[in-house]
């Protein structure tokens, strides 16, 4: 199994050595839209790069319905707990659509970052990546919620 045809956007930034090694171990998934991926404060023991549908990210809000933070699309990672200890997801996830992803066992990819350091160290530039991006849209969507000016008001 390879990215080649349609290589995801944030796995890019791994090299194509590192890519292909991921790759070996990926199971392809069909998931059902509606189908929950995880629960905020769930165990994070997987994760998956989109090939085609959508997820969105929502998160917990007391007394509130979970406010969508962010749709992930083509090419998107979903899931970066796994990678953290405790290894518990901080946000929840959800197929709005059919989706078909890659679907990756979190502790063999961690067991492939602890052999090979410069496989882990590029893991680990990518999903800092990633968890910097989705910071920012958590942080924009929140505003955008809950602030009284959204996120174009007064700063």
């Amino acid at each position: 199994m390879t990215l080649t045809t349609a290589t995801p956007r944030m796995v890019q930034s791994l090299s194509a050595e590192h890519r292909n090694r991921l790759m070996r171990i990926a199971d392809e998934v069909n998931i059902p839209a509606g189908t929950r991926l995880f629960k905020e404060g769930g165990r994070a023991d997987r994760f998956w790069i989109i090939r085609s549908g959508t997820v969105a990210l929502d998160m917990y809000v007391p007394g509130r319905r979970a406010p969508v933070i962010e749709r992930l699309g083509f090419g998107e990672l979903v899931g970066w707990s796994w990678l953290f200890p405790p290894y518990v997801w901080q946000l929840g996830a959800e197929a709005t659509t059919p989706v078909r992803a890659f679907e990756f066992d979190a502790a063999a990819v961690r067991a492939m970052c602890a052999d090979d350091p410069e496989f882990g160290k590029a893991t680990a530039q990518w999903i800092g990546q990633v968890l910097a991006h989705r910071l920012l849209a958590a942080r924009t969507r929140l505003l955008d919620l809950y602030a009284p000016y959204g996120s174009g008001g007064p700063r």
